[in-house]
């Protein structure tokens, strides 16, 4: 079988400060987007009713929103749905409706109503589906969405820093984060709505990131075993090219799928795959130039166990294992293997 990048040996560190540019100016952007316009959420968490109707001739969304309004659905929001004749309309609870409060079902229902038939004309149109939340569900899902996240976090440093270090679990939680901090921002630059099952696409997202973050952390783990006279750089860039096929096959097979997913689902499904294949392009990167770079650093600040001393970054030769003064007189013993060189910086 063909196995792709079988003798890579690329210097995958030495382009760190390029990564940190990249991701610095994704999240800047990001970050402007999401100040000057905020997220879309949808009425899952912001409480309101939602009706999908499909009308027999096109109505156009201006002629529409001033049926609305004169129906009395001030600022109600509308969306096209995959064609020009069918449209999404969502009408959020107003605090200022008192007894006429359109944030109830049956008034919106019976409001958009009145304003189909004025727009397009009885009978000339069907309502395909409705859906209603109150504001103080949407609040709770809010919370609970966020709290999974943190919950993840948690979990994540925990399992890492029982199985490896902990500066192993912080490198991968801050390179975590970062995914989830670009996935946001990726979101609110795209302007996708904010729903369940968008919020179920940053979760997987935070998993998928974090399985690859941890594969290459436990080559890393076994090389620092195997290999004790190479330096950290030495065996980061050794650890990821060993297991860049993998990498490549499975990144590969996934974002096949979410692309298709992309092309050919329906409006529903169409925002959960964008926001898994900017995932899986946010969490491959950020496992090879962010957890790598930053546990690096980490080391360098907080030398650790697994680190056995040898921390020239910019060393070509192996370092001694004994850092001062001539090594006592002991029994030969075997040396350890050689890996594959990847150059130092």
């Amino acid at each position: 079988m063909i196995r792709l990048f079988a003798n890579a040996n690329y210097d995958f560190i030495k382009w760190r400060r390029w990564a940190y540019g990249i991701t610095a100016a994704i999240m800047v952007v990001g970050a402007f987007d999401l100040v000057v316009r905020g997220l879309n959420y949808s009425i899952e968490f912001t409480g309101g009713t939602l009706m999908q109707v499909e009308t027999k001739t096109a109505v156009g969304t201006g002629r529409l929103r001033q049926a609305l309004d004169d129906a009395g659905l001030h600022g109600a929001e509308i969306q096209t749905f995959g064609s020009d004749t069918s449209y999404v309309i969502r009408a959020r609870i107003s605090a200022e409706a008192g007894e006429n409060e359109v944030g109830d079902t049956v008034a919106v229902a019976a409001a958009v109503g009145r304003a189909l038939d004025a727009s397009a004309g009885p009978g000339q149109y069907r309502v395909e589906r409705t859906e209603s939340v109150r504001p103080k569900v949407g609040k709770e899902l809010q919370g609970k969405a966020f709290l999974a996240i943190v919950l993840s976090f948690f979990v994540t440093l925990t399992y890492l820093a029982a199985r490896f270090e902990w500066r192993f679990g912080l490198a991968a939680v801050l390179a975590t984060a970062h995914d989830v901090l670009a996935t946001i921002a990726f979101i609110s630059l795209m302007h996708i709505e904010v729903s369940l099952i968008v919020v179920g696409a940053v979760l997987t997202v935070v998993g998928y990131s974090l399985n690859d973050t941890i594969i290459i952390f436990d080559r890393v783990r076994e090389n620092l075993h195997k290999y004790r006279r190479q330096n950290l750089y030495e065996i980061l860039n050794l650890s990821i090219n060993e297991t860049l096929p993998r990498s490549v096959l499975t990144h590969g097979t996934t974002l096949a799928t979410t692309l298709s997913l992309l092309l050919l689902a329906g409006e529903v499904i169409r925002p959960f795959a964008w926001v898994m294949s900017f995932g899986i392009f946010t969490g491959t990167f950020s496992s090879i130039y962010i957890a790598a770079p930053i546990l690096l650093l980490i080391e360098k600040r907080w030398p650790g166990q697994d680190a056995r001393g040898a921390r020239a970054l910019g060393a070509r030769a192996p370092v001694p294992a004994s850092p001062a003064g001539p090594p006592a007189p002991a029994a030969p013993k075997t040396p350890s293997p050689t890996p594959p060189r990847v150059p130092a910086r």
